[in-house]
C-alpha cells in the first residue's frame, strides 16, 4: 500500500495510544487538520512540511511548487481543496520560519510513523514538487537526498527516483 492509500483510509479504531507531535511547526499543521484521526494528522502534517522544505530551499518559491504542495495534499491524500491550500501554506511558512530547527525533527518524526514503501513515494512527491517549475536545483536534489538520509533509504532507492526525473535536473542541463 502506498502513502496516499493509507493516508485515504478512514479507519479510526486503532488501539495503539496516539502519541502528541514532537515539535511545535508539526503541532501547529495538525491544528489545521481538525478532526482527523491524530495519527494520519501528524503524518500529513510532516509530509506538508518535508514538501515545503523542498519547496523554500533555494530560496524561491514558486506559484507551480504551491500549486504542486496542495495538489498532492488534496488529490493524492484527499484532503477538501481548502484544507489542502491552507495545510500547503502553513507547512511552506512553518518550513521558512523553523526549518533550520525543525528540518531533522520533522524528517525523524514522519521517519517513526511511515514505512519503507510510504518514505519511497514520499520521496516521489519531493521531487515532484521540486521539477514543478521544470528545474531541479542542486539544492533542492541536495536537499531531497538529506531528507531521504534522515527518513534511513538508501542511495539507490533514491537515484532510481531521481533517475524519473533526470530531465529536469539542472546539474545535467546544457547551458543556453
Amino acid at each position: 500500500m502506498n502513502i496516499f492509500a493509507w493516508l485515504k483510509d478512514v479507519a479510526r479504531g486503532s488501539d495503539q495510544p496516539v502519541v502528541p507531535a514532537e515539535n511545535e511547526s508539526v503541532q501547529a499543521i495538525v491544528g489545521a487538520l481538525g478532526q482527523l484521526d491524530p495519527e494520519r494528522a501528524r503524518t500529513i502534517a510532516c509530509l506538508a512540511f518535508l514538501l515545503g522544505r523542498v519547496a523554500q530551499v533555494d530560496l524561491a518559491i514558486t506559484a507551480t511548487e504551491i500549486a504542486e504542495i496542495e495538489g498532492i495534499l488534496a488529490l493524492d491524500i484527499g484532503l477538501p481543496v481548502e484544507q489542502a491550500n491552507l495545510v500547503a501554506r502553513m507547512a511552506l511558512q512553518r518550513a521558512q520560519l523553523f526549518g533550520g530547527t525543525d528540518n531533522f525533527l520533522v524528517s525523524r518524526e514522519l521517519n517513526e510513523l511511515i514505512d519503507r514503501p510510504r518514505k519511497i513515494a514520499l520521496v516521489r512527491c519531493l521531487f515532484r514538487v521540486a521539477a514543478a517549475d521544470e528545474t531541479i536545483s542542486t539544492l533542492e536534489d541536495n536537499e531531497i537526498s538529506q531528507i531521504a538520509s534522515e527518513l534511513s533509504l538508501d542511495r539507490s532507492e533514491v537515484s532510481s527516483i531521481r533517475a524519473e526525473f533526470r530531465d529536469f535536473l539542472a546539474v545535467l542541463r546544457r547551458p543556453n
